[in-house]
Parts: C-alpha cells; sequence; structure tokens
C-alpha cells in the first residue's frame, strides 16, 4: 500500500512538475513575443519611421550621399504625407472594423468582458482620476450593459501594456469609473496582469472559467475585434462580440484631406499596427487565420 501510495505521489509531482514546466515555457515564450512586438513596432509604426528615415538622410547628406539622402527624405515625406493628408488609413481600418457587425443583444448575460485601452494610464496613475482616451467608448458601453443586465459579472482585462511608459493598467482604474456611474464593485472581476490582446484572452479565461452555456459579451473597439475574438475563441473562452469605439464612417473613400491631419494621422497609425498584429499573431500560431471573421 505504501507504495502504491509512493507511486502516486511521484505521478502527482511529476504531473504539477511538467504543467510548472509548461506554464513557465509559455510565460516565457509569451514574454519575449511581447518585447520583440513593442521594439518592432517602436520602428516601424509611421511617425517614428519617418522620423528615421529623415535623420538617416541627414547622415547620408552629411556622408556626400546625396541620391540616398534624397530618397530617404522622400520617402519620410511620402509617409507622412500620406497618412496625415489622404483616407489612406480610414481606408486600411474599414475593413477591420466592418468584419464583425453588432448583434442583437441576447436575453441573458452571464458576464461581460471588456479589454483595457480606454484611459489615459500615465494621468491616471499621477492625479488618481478616470480620464479617458479616445478608446474611452469601451468603458462607457461596458457601464451601460452592465446597468441593463445587473445580474452579469463585468471582467476587466488590462495591465500596463507599454514597455517605455509608466501607468496605471485599467484593471486598476476601471473600479473607479464603473463604481462612479453605479456598477458594485463586488460584480467586478479584475484581470490586472496582461500586456497585450493574447494574454487578454488567456488570463481572463483561467481567472473566469466560464461553463458551458453561459452568454458572455466581448467589448473592444471595432478594428480591434477580429484579433481579439480570434484569440479568445483559440483560448476556449466562447464569446458574443459587441464592437464598439468606430474610427470611420465606412465611407470615405479615396480622398485628399478627408479629416484633420492629426486624427488622420492616428487613424492610419491604428489600421497599420493592427494590420501588422494579425499577421505576427497569425505567424506566431496564435491565431489560426489571417483575417479571422465571424465564420471563425
Amino acid at each position: 500500500m505504501s507504495r502504491q501510495f509512493r507511486r502516486a505521489d511521484i505521478s502527482s509531482f511529476a504531473l504539477s512538475a511538467t504543467d510548472g514546466i509548461f506554464s513557465a515555457a509559455c510565460k516565457r515564450k509569451s514574454g519575449l513575443f511581447f518585447y520583440l512586438s513593442k521594439v518592432f513596432w517602436f520602428f516601424i509604426q509611421p511617425v517614428n519611421l519617418a522620423i528615421f528615415l529623415l535623420f538617416a538622410g541627414l547622415l547620408m547628406g552629411l556622408f556626400g550621399r546625396r541620391k540616398l539622402a534624397a530618397t530617404s527624405s522622400v520617402v519620410a515625406f511620402l509617409i507622412l504625407a500620406l497618412s496625415a493628408w489622404t483616407s489612406v488609413g480610414a481606408m486600411m481600418l474599414t475593413p477591420l472594423e466592418e468584419r464583425f457587425s453588432k448583434p442583437a443583444l441576447p436575453e441573458k448575460v452571464d458576464g461581460i468582458v471588456v479589454l483595457g485601452g480606454g484611459f489615459e494610464g500615465a494621468i491616471n496613475l499621477a492625479r488618481g482620476g478616470y480620464e479617458l482616451n479616445s478608446s474611452g467608448d469601451r468603458m462607457v458601453e461596458t457601464a451601460i450593459l452592465a446597468r441593463r443586465f445587473p445580474n452579469a459579472r463585468i471582467v476587466v482585462s488590462g495591465g500596463n501594456g507599454s514597455l517605455f511608459l509608466d501607468g496605471e493598467g485599467d484593471a486598476d482604474t476601471a473600479p473607479r469609473l464603473l463604481g462612479a456611474l453605479g456598477v458594485a464593485a463586488d460584480r467586478l472581476i479584475l484581470e490586472d496582469k496582461s500586456r497585450n490582446t493574447y494574454e487578454n484572452a488567456v488570463f481572463s479565461r483561467s481567472l473566469v472559467a466560464p461553463k458551458p452555456g453561459e452568454t458572455w459579451l466581448l467589448i473592444t473597439s471595432a478594428f480591434h475585434m477580429p484579433r481579439a475574438k480570434a484569440l479568445f475563441d483559440k483560448a476556449g473562452f466562447a464569446t458574443i462580440p459587441w464592437p464598439v469605439d468606430y474610427r470611420t464612417s465606412g465611407r470615405e473613400g479615396v480622398g485628399v484631406y478627408r479629416d484633420n491631419p492629426i486624427d488622420a494621422l492616428q487613424t492610419t497609425n491604428i489600421a497599420v499596427r493592427e494590420w501588422i498584429g494579425l499577421f505576427a499573431y497569425r505567424l506566431s500560431g496564435k491565431i489560426d487565420q489571417f483575417f479571422p471573421g465571424p465564420g471563425g
């Protein structure tokens, strides 16, 4: 009998050790992906890329490489001009925003998952408020749906996802805003460790452990929904997509100066980041399709 117990203990220990090793390996891979993606994006985002090209052109000019200097400067100008003065950003973003339409609300909702990114983390860390940024619709819609479905649990998923900037994660700020809007604190489930959408899905699934037959709404920006929904599906967390925070009308078409330059530049920045994110997540096997849609 004692031998059987010892064998059982050894087997249990081996399984626990294997799970621990696998979990640690997943965390290392996730951490490496996070850092590589942040560094890559720092260099490739349109404004930074244009600055680096202009700086490279200046250096080339100083060393007498006039053709290379001119080419680098022209490319930098085109990046900024197309991003700020044309509708190219909106045209890139529209297919993402239209991929998932907002469905009819179900009669019963067991829970709501809202992804972080809607707060000014640095400001809220310093001032202790709940200042919203341009993606603040995520939190506003969460409060509206929380009041409509008073028995639904509310998962706020989002830590500090910045590599360089210090700020308060959305899961830390959200209770102050939602509480002020009448959402009881005991309904909130706060996931404050995630740094990207992949971790949003995995950590939320682990924290909530949704049961079969439950209905959960997934709230995030419309342009972000294809990647978010695919990652939650991959993590085994079934959700109904509830897109908010639209940045385009869908009618911009090809044109010049369809928006003010600052907003147009931000739209292009978002569109480039999201398409690169879809490509990177598909390449790394985190999602099963390059452009996920309602059909799976």
